[in-house]
């Protein structure tokens, strides 16, 4: 347990800033589920609207420090090769 005042204020903002990054994570993973479900559907127009929702979504998870900005890269470039491939 934290003992100096210094230690504990630095508790109480990685307490704050965890439930931020929590929230943030959580919404990047649920526009990534609609993209995913959408695809399951099979319906190519829904998984691209979906897709173009998600996308900006990942990439600000990325400019704050949630994922990797080559992982967030990474899961739209598959999300989108993924969305093209219903056409085929």
């Amino acid at each position: 347990m934290a003992n100096t005042v210094s230690a504990k204020k630095m508790t109480r903002k990685i307490a704050k800033r965890t439930a931020i990054n929590r929230s943030r994570r959580s919404r990047m993973r649920t526009f990534v589920r609609k993209v995913e479900e959408a695809i399951a559907s099979g319906d190519q127009n829904n998984a691209l609207a979906a897709l173009r929702a998600a996308e900006p979504e990942i990439m600000r998870a990325a400019q704050h420090g949630i994922v990797h900005k080559n992982n967030a890269s990474r899961k739209v470039s598959r999300l989108a090769a993924r969305v093209k491939a219903i056409a085929a």
